[in-house]
């Protein structure tokens, strides 16, 4: 290229690598979603050039000069069957191509680590398990299968990051996931492609995929001081859940020990997965779904507990393993309300910074 000034070739380097027409590939699935795309887009630009060949050749072929009098052709059953079996081929191939990568995206493996995420006007609020909190923001490590959990707290909202080549509706009132796999550290677009209201195009973030070891780092420093779990350890006790949910045979409420991910029958004979769903949707609505054998007598938390507090007890009831644990929560309940109680019984404690006798 020496014939191209200098600055000129680092002018169009520099233009091509930062107003490429596609984002960088930084996860396992978008190169698969990327030959599907161009798969789609070689056989439109190929369709598109057989359509234009034959209106010309057709045209010229049989133009008015050559056949001043117009002959007519009789169908062929043979071309007819042709033309219409092969296009037929050629989109059922695409459409298993796609339904395979759809249940890709949409399916995580067991292993995959959890992170939520609640869209809200204009912001995303992201929240790990281990305790730590981001707003329009999401650290993940390299190499980790992630599986976000997406919810909304007002309207409905997109969540979608180009290099991964993923995006998820975040719907209120309703979980959604979406699973990736990042592969190269550093910093990704994150956005919001939903119109969402008047600061819509404000509601943007970057993804920043770390090592696993700086990602330990970062998570170890960001912490809040309590895991998910334990802060709907909490809210479980201070909301009395554990009146009812205490795991004893006589209890009011179905024992919470294990119950996640496995199968419910209902009232009505029917049977449910107790997944964050069902989960999330018997604390707001728990005469919806009644486990056989309970009365409907749970009342509903709707508009008493945030979307972050209803995270929170979905993580907690998914870590009880045994009744000891919710015994443990009833025991830490019943101890904090003891120690309440004693307050003002008998001597009034001394004010803040008075001598004690």
């Amino acid at each position: 290229m020496s014939h191209i000034s200098p600055v000129l070739w680092e002018f169009l380097v520099h233009w091509l690598k930062n107003f490429a027409i596609f984002p960088p590939e930084a996860s396992t699935i978008a190169p698969y979603a990327d030959a599907l795309y161009f798969a789609l887009v070689g056989m439109t630009v190929t369709g598109l050039l057989l359509v234009m060949t034959m209106v010309l050749v057709f045209a010229i072929r049989y133009r008015q000069e050559r056949h001043p009098e117009a002959v007519q052709i009789e169908g062929s059953t043979l071309l007819e069957a042709t033309w219409t079996l092969i296009p037929l081929g050629i989109f059922l191939v695409f459409f298993v191509w796609g339904a395979l990568l759809y249940f890709r995206v949409f399916n995580a493996p067991p292993n995959s680590m959890n992170i939520y995420v609640v869209g809200k006007q204009w912001m995303w609020k992201v929240e790990h398990q281990g305790g730590q909190h981001e707003i329009n923001a999401l650290h993940i490590p390299e190499g980790v299968p992630i599986q976000v959990t997406l919810i909304s707290q007002d309207v409905f909202h997109s969540f979608s990051i180009p290099a991964f080549r993923v995006k998820r509706e975040a719907i209120p009132g309703r979980y959604t996931t979406v699973y990736f796999q990042a592969t190269t550290p550093g910093k990704y677009h994150l956005f919001c492609t939903q119109y969402c209201g008047t600061n819509h195009s404000e509601m943007i973030g970057w993804v920043y995929v770390m090592t696993p070891a700086d990602y330990r780092a970062w998570a170890a420093e960001n912490t809040s001081g309590a895991s998910l779990a334990q802060n709907g350890e909490r809210l479980f006790a201070s909301m009395g859940c554990n009146a009812c949910h205490s795991g004893n045979a006589s209890a009011r409420g179905p024992n919470l020990a294990n119950v996640y991910n496995t199968r419910i029958r209902l009232t009505d004979g029917s049977t449910v997965v107790a997944n964050e769903a069902y989960i999330r949707e018997t604390i707001l609505n728990p005469s919806t779904q009644v486990p056989a054998g309970y009365a409907p007598i749970m009342p509903t938390y709707q508009g008493q507990i945030s979307e972050d507090g209803l995270i929170d007890l979905v993580e907690y009831i998914k870590t009880l393993d045994s009744n000891y644990r919710i015994q443990q929560t009833l025991n830490k309940s019943e101890l904090s309300s003891a120690q309440a109680s004693t307050v003002g019984v008998g001597k009034t404690p001394p004010p803040q910074g008075a001598a004690k006798p």
